[in-house]
């Protein structure tokens, strides 16, 4: 064999070997710093809040938001969604949508406040600490905080790495904030875990007037590598445990992103009759498995169906795919008075937020 040829094949080999071992040590990294957060960890509450105790017989307005960690400006894809982009456009319109997420909600003068995918130190929403910013707008509210997705750097898309990220739900309350849990869900033990690290979700209370508690249960269920055991596991859990709190005396109220069709047909209803199976995560809510002191808040004002959630595949404009997928549980003793989709364009998020009335009774 010629020494050039050998030489070529030599320098070829180290290329291949390094390769392999760049690539082999970045999987190994992944795997490795894979951790999750302990369950049943004690939250600590944050901020003021003038008032102290809730009554029965008043009427209170809740209200949830997930912000899409400020990126999901109306012409945003995501990478994930089988659109393009990983980050948000620019630190500025990254500040902006978070802004007007929490200006938007503010508006209602709510008195409790669910917020979903509040990203902070994230690569792809330039390390903000977007909590902050929410609680600016938020000044005389309590608020507990619990993580809910924490990953590695990930290296996808090539072009421009969506990077290591850290977000969190929050819950915000006008009247004092007792104490808090967070509760880890049950998630994919394969690969998939990757994708849907570290779902949970967190248990605020707030007195009420006479020595029961009212519980504000904030969720983000899984929409990435999930599997039907995986959705029903996170259902059992999460009703198991508002059932509990609701055979204790004490008042249940829960809201978010349930990543799930949560009316069953809205698929249907606002897609000119397109069938459920557009979108994988679009399931479903599965109400056989709702125990009979909980349910759901579908009594939307003026019987009108609003969407709540847009796939992010392509830039957003009327007549694309939409969902309803955010919403409300109550127990028994609560009375959902009314509730309403407000359809905001998905100008500053690929959701919208949902407001509800309801009443301890």
């Amino acid at each position: 064999m010629p020494k050039a040829l050998k030489v070529l094949l030599k320098v070829i080999l180290c290329i291949v070997l390094i390769v392999v071992l760049v690539v082999g040590g970045y999987f190994a990294y992944v795997f490795l710093s894979y951790s999750r957060i302990d369950d049943n960890l004690a939250l600590e509450p944050g901020g003021t809040a003038a008032a102290t105790a809730v009554s029965t017989g008043t009427t209170y307005t809740i209200v949830t938001q997930n912000i899409g960690f400020g990126a999901y400006s109306q012409d945003f894809t995501f990478f994930m969604d089988g659109g393009k982009e990983s980050w948000g456009r620019s630190k500025e319109e990254v500040t902006d949508n978070v802004n007007a997420a929490a200006t938007t909600v503010a508006s209602f003068h709510p008195d409790f406040v669910l917020f979903q995918e509040v990203d902070f130190d994230s690569t792809r929403s330039y390390h903000i600490e977007q909590s902050e910013l929410i609680a600016k707008k938020f000044e005389n509210y309590a608020f507990t905080k619990a993580v809910n997705y924490h990953s590695a750097f990930l290296m996808y898309p090539l072009t421009k790495p969506h990077g290591s990220s850290n977000s969190e739900i929050m819950t915000l309350s006008k009247y004092a904030i007792t104490g808090g849990v967070r509760r880890s869900l049950p998630i994919s033990t394969g690969v998939s875990k990757l994708l849907d690290l570290d779902r949970c979700y967190s248990k605020s209370r707030v007195a009420v007037a006479g020595g029961k508690e009212l519980v504000l249960y904030n969720v983000h269920l899984s929409a990435y590598g999930n599997s039907d055991e995986i959705r029903t596991g996170q259902m059992n859990m999460l009703f198991g445990d508002m059932k509990a709190e609701y055979e204790a005396g004490n008042y249940c109220v829960c809201g978010g992103d349930f990543n799930h069709d949560f009316t069953g047909t809205s698929t249907q209803d606002l897609n000119a009759g397109a069938g459920t199976t557009d979108f994988g995560w679009a399931q479903p809510f599965p109400a056989d498995l709702l125990p009979d002191c909980i349910s759901r808040c579908v009594n939307y004002a003026n019987a009108t169906l609003q969407p709540t959630c847009r796939n992010c595949d392509v830039p957003y404009k009327e007549g694309n795919f939409t969902i309803i997928v955010d919403g409300f549980l109550v127990t028994s003793n609560v009375t959902c008075e009314r509730v309403e989709n407000h359809y905001t364009s998905f100008t500053y998020s690929d959701h919208c937020p949902v407001a509800m009335q309801f009443k301890l009774n």
